[in-house]
């Protein structure tokens, strides 16, 4: 009977201590885990390796008569770099024919925007993008467009990025002055 009791306590043992090993693993566990949010997440609060662009940050310039520029990310200029940048033209801007030696790929932010193709402007060839719609341009297609209402525009490509006009006395500097 003794040794009937003497068994009986060592599995019991046995068996608090796996119970005892099995908490204390699941304990680590969970620290682990814990641990491994709250790094996730300090690195998510401190910004470390992603950029967040509002568009009061942009700076932006004039490029032709009634249309800006910002770049919201990388170098348009830089060989075989991505970039973003964002076209913003007032309501009734027309963008002469012209053509890019990269691809291009254009997102609506906002507003209407009708984009042609072709080597000359024509409005019976615009098709209407509205805000969320997408466009790409292969390089050199030569294209046209409208902006039907005040627009921001989304480009984003390779570099380096250049705007070639197919008829460059077509293009009203942002200084030309409305004709008579």
């Amino acid at each position: 009977m003794f040794r009937r009791n003497v068994v009986y306590l060592w599995r019991e043992e046995i068996q608090m201590k796996l119970s005892l090993h099995s908490a204390v693993a699941a304990m680590i566990a969970v620290a682990t885990v814990s641990g491994l949010k709250a790094v996730a997440q300090e690195k998510r609060d401190s910004g470390a390796g992603h950029a967040i662009v509002r568009p009061s940050d942009l700076k932006w310039t004039p490029i032709i008569k009634g249309c800006e520029l910002a770049s919201v990310d990388g170098d348009m200029n830089a060989e075989g770099t991505p970039f973003v940048l964002r076209l913003r033209c007032a309501a009734g801007t027309k963008i002469p024919a012209h053509w890019h030696p990269t691809d291009e790929r254009i997102t609506v932010v906002k507003g209407t925007f009708q984009v042609g193709v072709g080597e000359k402007f024509d409005t019976a060839g615009l098709q209407t993008m509205n805000a969320g719609d997408f466009a790409s341009m292969p390089k050199e297609m030569r294209h046209f467009a409208l902006s039907k209402t005040a627009t921001i525009v989304q480009v984003h490509a390779m570099g380096p990025f250049k705007v070639n006009w197919v008829n460059p006395s077509e293009v009203m500097t942002p200084e030309t002055k409305p004709a008579k």
